[in-house]
């Protein structure tokens, strides 16, 4: 296991563009979509390492735990330079630059260039906003989820970096999609 910190941020509350004053010319807050997510700071203190995958296939059907319970699997994505710190990202292309994928047995040394891989891939240690959910998401979930973590890190006063992370895992019996995002 790896240590890292989680913390907890403050709900987003999102207000639609085409909000207007009300009568009197005064604005009237309402809490507007409630984000369903919870999205944490994340200090990863280690980095986690991974083989690199020759053809990888982000959104392709995924069989972790089926046959090895530790099998993890990594990507890494390059954002687009007028996406990565917009409010609201255009999503249709958010996923097009895939850097690298990489698979690991949930020995993340053993993955490593010193354990003699070649060319491992890592998620470094470092801070991220960071949110999971406990099934397989679809593309289209991960992309408003991804849109999600963008929308809080600058709510939060974060810079978002240009990679995002998407990692499946199994845990406690079932699979678990995770979202890193540099910050």
């Amino acid at each position: 296991m790896v240590p890292a910190r989680l913390y907890k941020s403050p709900p987003c509350f999102t207000l639609p563009s085409s909000f207007p004053p009300f009568g009197d010319g005064s604005i009237l807050f309402i809490l507007y979509g409630l984000m369903k997510t919870e999205i944490f700071n994340l200090n990863l203190a280690s980095p986690l390492y991974f083989v690199r995958i020759d053809d990888p296939k982000p959104f392709s059907r995924i069989d972790i735990g089926k046959g090895n319970p530790n099998l993890e699997l990594l990507f890494c994505f390059e954002l687009e330079e007028d996406q990565y710190r917009n409010f609201e990202p255009t999503l249709d292309n958010f996923f097009d630059n895939l850097l690298f994928g990489g698979m690991s047995t949930g020995d993340s040394k053993a993955n490593s260039a010193e354990a003699g891989v070649e060319k491992p891939v890592e998620l470094p240690a470092g801070e991220y906003l960071f949110s999971q959910k406990r099934e397989l998401l679809s593309r289209e979930e991960i992309l408003t989820l991804a849109a999600e973590i963008q929308q809080e890190g600058l709510w939060q006063r974060h810079e978002p970096g240009k990679k995002f992370y998407l990692r499946y895992l199994f845990e406690d019996g079932k699979i678990v999609t995770q979202i890193f995002r540099p910050c």
